[in-house]
């Protein structure tokens, strides 16, 4: 009872919080990019709050996040990383799927922002729209996050990469920063219950540009999957640095 009450608690504070931000950041929006940069982080340590004092989430961060252009792939588990990562990374340019761009005002403001939609449908023009928005972005020089899973995956499964990963790696030349996050064993996908406990973040050794594509997605797929139960015949992951956030 206690986690339902808590959970509607956090339900009605964060949706409400995201409407003031979201009509906050249309009312400045003449203003130019500066205030709405603000407005996104804002929202962001309102709902990194919120999940501390209301769901009692805590949140630590193993290993140092290296800032600067770099390539983010990140595991993806439930929308908490989704929201949170703007915590951990300075000015990214996400890229998502199309549909979280479509809602009305949050949508437009997601663009101004930075953000990339994709819809995995339209396959190869999918993969084109994607060279182009990027290349925007590495003129900027922002750092670029994606989800290389495409979609929310329950905790403890290690589904492929998707295919995005690897022409992303290839068109950007970046370093790849690989982070690891354990945030389904506390707000599981599709869930409304939302539990207390910490998600932790691992951040992974960088992956340098240029490697064979194969071996690429083979060291992302294994660091960003490190906070998962070990398969059998793996050792539980070594130890990190912890720091807390």
């Amino acid at each position: 009872m206690l986690v339902f009450l808590r959970s509607s608690l956090f339900a009605v504070a964060f949706y409400t919080s995201s409407v003031l931000h979201v009509l906050t950041a249309l009312a400045l929006t003449p203003l130019g990019g500066g205030p709405l940069r603000r407005i996104v982080l804002s929202w962001s340590a309102t709902h990194r709050l919120l999940c501390r004092w209301i769901l009692g989430q805590k949140v630590r961060v193993e290993g140092a996040v290296p800032q600067g252009q770099y390539f983010y792939v990140f595991k993806h588990e439930s929308m908490f990383e989704t929201i949170d990562l703007l915590q951990l990374v300075e000015r990214p340019v996400i890229v998502a799927k199309q549909e979280l761009l479509d809602i009305p005002g949050w949508g437009k403001l997601g663009q101004r922002f930075g953000m990339i939609g994709i819809r995995r449908a339209t396959g190869a023009a999918a993969l084109r729209h994607l060279q182009r928005q990027t290349k925007e972005a590495l003129a900027g020089g922002r750092p670029i996050c994606l989800f290389p899973e495409g979609t929310r995956v329950p905790h403890g499964e290690r589904p492929p990469l998707k295919a995005g990963f690897a022409a992303m790696y290839q068109l950007l030349g970046l370093p790849v920063v690989p982070v690891a996050v354990d945030s389904g064993r506390v707000s599981p996908r599709q869930s409304f219950l939302k539990r207390p406990g910490t998600v932790t973040y691992r951040i992974g050794p960088v992956i340098p540009p240029g490697l064979p594509r194969a071996q690429a997605e083979a060291l992302a797929h294994a660091a960003i999957n490190a906070l998962n139960p070990p398969l059998p015949g793996e050792e539980a992951g070594g130890d990190g640095h912890s720091t807390p956030a």
